[in-house]
């Protein structure tokens, strides 16, 4: 048998509503891959939507646990960071992919912190500048269209966008330092939505769309991007890993929105696993 992939996912963990760790983890285990967990808060719920949730910040963890795992000589295949709730924690991450970081593995940033043209309330206007530098140490991004204007310093447009709008904020994502850019929430009419992927390297820039799913889903980044690094870590090149987390997400929506269940509740992306699976050839 091959080498078994292994990957650290950095991310907060919500008790209840599919979002963060509870999708990555059976999302890239389902491919595979072996799935080492950072938590880097504990919640009862995810925050959007619902009130009265707890929270707790887990930042004096982290560098006792990056400590611990250094000291066992655990080497990882991908590391890859979500949500982060404060600038220590942006510095301790990155502090993370430096000791990590190695020839030929993979280093993905999911720089969570705005949607909807709308930073999250419970940033700062500088945390965007913290996030450019840590998307600076990574291999490939992940934004979507509000992030990705933070990220480059320009005000939010909302879409339908134009190709030449969407090249150029890929190109000025790439000049931050990551060799592939993925910008979710990408739409050039109203009919489709989808996802604009930039190779820095061969400067080879690809759209993938779906049917758009009308409504605002919790979770479909997680969804999205760890569907994204399953792909990527069984060998699927950049276009084909973006096609597949497409279509792995909005089968996700599509059945969410037949069974009618409370869209703060995250997605089905559990019954979708088995054509997950398929599609990235493991079945």
């Amino acid at each position: 048998m091959s080498h078994q992939k292994r990957v650290a996912a950095i991310h907060d963990i919500s008790g209840f509503g599919r979002c963060s760790l509870t999708v990555a983890l059976p999302i890239l285990s389902a491919a595979g891959i072996e799935t080492a967990v950072m938590p880097t808060a504990v919640l009862s719920t995810h925050t959007g939507g619902f009130t009265g949730y707890t929270y707790r910040d887990l930042t004096e963890d982290l560098r006792p646990f990056a400590r611990h795992w250094k000291s066992l000589g655990l080497k990882f295949d991908a590391l890859y960071s979500g949500f982060l709730g404060s600038f220590e924690q942006l510095d301790i991450v990155g502090e993370l992919f430096d000791d990590f970081k190695e020839q030929g593995n993979l280093i993905m940033v999911d720089p969570v912190m705005a949607d909807n043209g709308e930073l999250y309330k419970i940033f700062s206007p500088e945390f965007a500048g913290g996030m450019r530098k840590l998307c600076a140490k990574a291999d490939i991004i992940i934004p979507n269209i509000t992030e990705a204007s933070l990220l480059v310093d320009e005000p939010y447009q909302p879409g339908p966008y134009t190709e030449s709008y969407i090249e150029r904020l890929l190109k000025k994502l790439g000049d931050i330092g990551p060799r592939q850019v993925v910008l979710t929430g990408t739409y050039f009419n109203e009919k489709e939505l989808g996802a604009a992927a930039y190779d820095r390297e061969t400067g080879n820039i690809s759209c993938l769309f779906a049917d758009r799913i009308e409504g605002y889903y919790h979770g479909t980044g997680d969804v999205f991007g760890s569907a994204l690094l399953a792909a990527l870590l069984n060998d699927f090149g950049l276009p084909q890993a973006v096609e597949i987390a497409v279509d792995y997400t909005t089968a996700s929506i599509r059945r969410t929105l037949n069974a009618k269940t409370d869209i703060r509740f995250g997605v089905d992306f559990e019954n979708g696993i088995p054509q997950l699976v398929k599609a990235l050839k493991l079945g």
